[in-house]
């Protein structure tokens, strides 16, 4: 089968051994229909690739061709939306556990359900966050994950206020009963406006950049005993005096949820208790594919750009020349 992968900060195609599913009873292997490149993470993997080949992908979707023998929700010929690296990459046959991945119901368009692993990310930022119905959040950093995050954060009928400093990023979101912006001064009047001047009750940050003025400036947007939640790339580089003052809580979001990293979850297949831990990386993208399957969120802008697998090492070059502005682009393979 095909693979991309980095190499030497260059993206290659090379051929592997199909999975093999014979000893993995729990575990699904699927051929790949769409894979979701995710700009600001695999970037950074291919800057970093140097003397040494990495794999590249973590959320893709595609049609089951053979089940192990304790697989009972799902059968050959049925779709799934996959999430987790070393699991998902951009191959043309995963070998998916249980745990990671969520059947797609016939109404859901396949390359909507390919952005399942990127919905598991935005649906546990917001679950980190702990908000309460009517509080308000702010989200700064308007990339595809943001963007994610706004709609579902609008969809649970919070109050959102949206930040980038992008125009065109800002606009994706007209017609949405979201209040974005792409100046500082308009965010901060409508954060003013809509709390009373008590603050937004959290702030998402999902930008990238290892320092930022923006952990600075965020604790002044939030109010007292409010929430700063990392969610991009940012070093938590936060003044004492201003965190003291609010009594501020900083809160940093891991990936898709509880199971993420987890050897006995992932590779061992082994569900946590229901009862116990509600919201597992797969039953965030069991939502998100909810979400998507009862139109309560619209993430067709972020399909529209879909390239074959044989072209997208060039559409990689354009993402790290920064000759594409692109929020995310979907691989297809035949």
């Amino acid at each position: 089968m095909k693979r991309i992968v980095a190499h030497n900060k260059k993206i290659e195609i090379i051929e592997d051994e199909l999975p093999k599913i014979s000893g993995k009873p729990s575990y699904v292997l699927v051929k790949t229909l769409y894979s979701v490149i995710s700009p600001g993470t695999e970037l950074t993997i291919l800057s970093n690739s140097e003397n040494k080949q990495v794999h590249l992908g973590y959320s893709a979707m595609g049609e089951v061709v053979e089940c192990g023998s304790e697989i009972t929700d799902v059968k050959k010929g049925d779709l799934v939306a996959c999430y987790g690296a070393p699991y998902v990459h951009h191959d043309e046959y995963l070998l998916v556990p249980k745990t990671l991945y969520a059947k797609v119901p016939d109404s859901v368009d396949p390359k909507e359900a390919a952005l399942g692993g990127l919905g598991a990310i935005a649906i546990h930022a917001l679950r980190i966050a702990k908000l309460q119905f009517g509080e308000t959040v702010v989200i700064v950093g308007l990339g595809v994950l943001g963007q994610l995050i706004a709609k579902i954060a609008n969809a649970a009928a919070y109050n959102v206020i949206a930040y980038d400093l992008h125009e065109s990023r800002v606009e994706m979101l007209n017609g949405e009963n979201i209040k974005s912006f792409s100046t500082v001064e308009e965010m901060e009047e409508a954060i003013r406006v809509e709390t009373k001047s008590r603050g937004a009750d959290a702030v998402l940050l999902c930008t990238g950049g290892k320092r930022s003025r923006l952990t600075h400036e965020c604790l002044k947007w939030i109010r007292t005993k409010g929430k700063a939640v990392i969610v991009g790339d940012i070093e938590p580089d936060f003044p004492r005096s201003l965190m003291f003052g609010k009594e501020a809580e900083l809160l940093i979001s891991r990936a898709g949820g509880p199971g993420r990293y987890d050897s006995v979850y992932e590779r061992e297949a082994i569900d946590y208790p229901y009862e116990y831990v509600r919201w597992t990386e797969g039953r965030n993208v069991e939502e998100y594919i909810r979400l998507i399957k009862e139109k309560r969120i619209d993430v067709r802008a972020f399909i529209s750009e879909v390239v074959d697998l044989e072209d997208a090492p060039k559409e990689f070059e354009k993402l790290l020349d920064k000759e594409s502005t692109t929020l995310t682009q979907l691989i297809h393979y035949r």
